[in-house]
């Protein structure tokens, strides 16, 4: 009987970045977080000395986190040699379900595009804010739950059309509504979520497709059509995709959306709110307005 909490096959999803590595890596996806991570981590005001960077494919992040000098050693975790990289610093192959640290042995924890791909997001939230020490830092970015909605639009509209029903193509990526609550559950302080969107043009959607091969991004959901695809369902797809989601120069959009997740580890010096009742100034005076006492009627 089949686990519904499964959702990714990951011993598929570690061969799919096997051939990426083969083919050449797409990058220029995990570069743009990379920086983007790096300028984010530039503005805290103080120093971590133990990171670690947990499932980012390539070195791209250790790169860019080499140049803050408020960060002292990076240690790399990743199920495969390929999402290692080459980069320098200490190396351990391990999965992003069962993370490999001490409680309380890390003062900062970065991850790249790796965790939408966890089929127990909330689990390992709660192993990787246990690793952090006290006022510890957490920061990583997930592909969005409204990334490569035109890919989905068009293959759902072609297998309708001409198999009378969809199937599972594209991986059901995080909703950011959801984010802040898990982290929450997490047991993380001061949770922050935001979200930033990439258009990406392509000349066609096979070169799209092209890309999310060299990113080891193809369909490794459990749940997959076992059966080839119909050449029929890939040509419909394809003048679907065009239809819909060209600009005038006939270049097919792409969006990925990025999820930023932020939080700490919970310490005595942080900001706590108020407890209720505490408060020392009634809500009716800031606003100017007259209070009402419960059962009386506005006039």
């Amino acid at each position: 009987m089949a686990d519904d909490s499964i959702v990714f096959d990951r011993a598929l999803l570690r061969r799919r970045f096997a051939r990426a590595a083969r083919l050449g890596p797409a990058t220029f996806l995990i570069d743009r977080v990379a920086g983007d991570l790096a300028e984010r981590l530039s503005v805290v005001t103080r120093r971590f000395d133990v990171a670690a960077d947990v499932g980012t494919p390539t070195a791209a992040l250790r790169r860019a986190l080499a140049g803050l000098p408020a960060i002292g050693t990076v240690i790399a975790v990743g199920p495969t040699l390929d999402h290692l990289g080459s980069g320098r610093g200490p190396k351990i192959l391990g999965d992003e379900e069962v993370l490999p640290f001490r409680d309380g042995s890390l003062d900062l924890v970065v991850s790249g595009l790796a965790l939408q791909l966890v089929n127990d997001l909330p689990g390992t939230l709660v192993q990787l804010r246990r690793a952090l020490k006290p006022d510890g830092l957490f920061l990583a970015a997930l592909i969005g739950g409204n990334s490569l909605t035109e890919l989905r639009q068009s293959f759902a509209a072609a297998e309708a059309e001409i198999e009378g029903g969809a199937s599972p193509r594209v991986s059901p990526f995080a909703d950011i509504r959801d984010m802040g609550a898990l982290l929450q559950r997490a047991g993380f302080a001061l949770p922050v979520t935001d979200a930033d969107r990439l258009t990406v043009r392509y000349g066609s959607p096979f070169g799209l497709m092209q890309d999310l091969r060299r990113m080891g991004a193809t369909n490794a959901l459990v749940e997959r059509r076992r059966s080839p695809l119909r050449r029929a369902t890939l040509v419909r797809a394809i003048e679907i995709y065009a239809e819909r989601f060209a600009d005038a120069d006939r270049r097919i959009r792409a969006t990925f959306e990025i999820v930023w997740l932020s939080g700490w580890a919970p310490h005595e010096s942080q900001q706590q709110p108020l407890r209720p009742g505490s408060a020392k100034a009634r809500l009716a005076d800031a606003l100017g307005a007259k209070e009402i006492s419960a059962g009386d009627k506005a006039g």
